[in-house]
C-alpha cells in the first residue's frame, strides 16, 4: 500500500503572539518527573488508625 502524503494545515491561530514564548526553560521540572513521588492512599479503616506520621512512627517505635 502506498503511502499518501497529505499537507497538514497550520493549527497556530493568528492571535497567538509567539514572542511572548521565548526566554522560557525547557525540562525545568523534569528531575522531579524523574525522582517519581512516594505517595500511598490507604484504605480508610488504616487511615483512621493512622491519621498522621507521629502516631506511625509511635506505633512502630521508629
Amino acid at each position: 500500500m502506498k503511502r499518501v502524503d497529505v499537507e497538514q494545515e497550520d493549527e497556530m491561530r493568528t492571535e497567538y503572539d509567539l514572542s511572548e514564548l521565548k526566554g522560557r526553560v525547557r525540562g525545568k521540572y523534569v528531575e522531579r518527573y524523574r525522582a517519581g513521588t512516594n505517595l500511598v492512599l490507604l484504605d480508610p479503616d488504616v487511615a483512621a488508625a493512622f491519621p498522621n506520621g507521629q502516631v506511625v512512627k509511635k506505633r512502630c517505635g521508629c
